[in-house]
């Protein structure tokens, strides 16, 4: 597995002052997602809702509105 591309624009096009340590959205070569996000599982996981859950392997990650929105026009429709 290995990522193609990242989904949306750059941190440092975002506005951050580093450019390097920013939520961020990649496409991997088998056609699934990656995300760098904020780890929030404890705070979130008893608000999930009645038909949602996780793995134990699986971790909420929290990423921002402003990286999800304007990853928008490069997310695929199918």
């Amino acid at each position: 597995m290995k990522i193609v591309r990242r989904v949306g624009p750059s941190p440092r096009e975002r506005g951050s002052a580093t450019g390097q340590t920013c939520p961020d959205i990649f496409e991997l070569s088998d056609g699934n997602f990656a995300v760098i996000g904020t780890e929030a599982t404890a705070a979130l996981d008893g608000e999930l809702p009645p038909d949602a859950a996780r793995a134990p392997y699986e971790r909420i990650v929290i990423v921002s509105r402003e990286t999800l929105v304007r990853a928008k026009a490069d997310i695929p429709d199918a």
